[in-house]
């Protein structure tokens, strides 16, 4: 079975909205502001790109990196991998051509058999709302945060807040840099 990893910027407060200046939040472009950039801090992304065979996103975080990402340098191993998105509203018109094989997935039952096919690790950066929906699935496998020293109050946050049994999560990973962002992995326990 292949492990799905979801990897987010957050918060101490748990916040993962609007981390690199998305519109339409107050607090967008929280991770630039008055944090020292530590190169260290972010190798952890780099790993996961080469680490990865697909990637998995929400329809809003599909929408928001698809019109970026393709064309970027940094990210041109997430555009030779399959794409997965998972939402009731997309069709494929809406897709954009640039980016590399993509496939809508329409619910978590399809998420779930896709975690049976062959193939290494499912990366899913971002989106909030599938990031609840799979939680409270018990699909996610492993966290990959990077927890920024700031509390930002109000934002859609990282974690469900569904009424539900407790989930252990075991830390396989940890490393503190210099500008007080806090590298955590953790495995879920199932």
């Amino acid at each position: 079975m292949r492990t799905l990893i979801s990897t987010a910027f957050i918060s101490v407060d748990g916040v993962m909205e609007g981390p690199g200046g998305e519109p339409g939040y107050r607090n967008a472009g929280w991770t630039f502001k008055d944090i020292e950039f530590v190169p260290e801090a972010y190798e952890l992304k780099g790993t996961e790109q080469e680490e990865a065979s697909a990637l998995l996103l929400g329809r809003a975080s599909y929408q928001a990196f698809s019109t970026v990402w393709p064309d970027m340098a940094e990210f041109a191993g997430y555009k030779a991998m399959p794409k997965y998105v998972v939402s009731t509203t997309m069709v494929d018109a809406d897709l954009v051509t640039n980016w590399g094989e993509t496939t809508i997935l329409r619910s978590m039952d399809e998420v779930a058999a896709l975690k049976q096919t062959d193939g290494g690790p499912i990366i899913m950066h971002g989106s909030a709302d599938l990031n609840h929906s799979l939680s409270d699935a018990g699909l996610i496998d492993r966290y990959h945060l990077l927890v920024f020293p700031v509390l930002l109050g109000a934002g859609k946050r990282l974690f469900s807040t569904a009424d539900a049994d407790a989930r252990q999560l075991r830390l396989v990973e940890h490393a503190v840099y210099r500008n007080g962002i806090q590298k955590n992995v953790f495995d879920v326990v199932h």
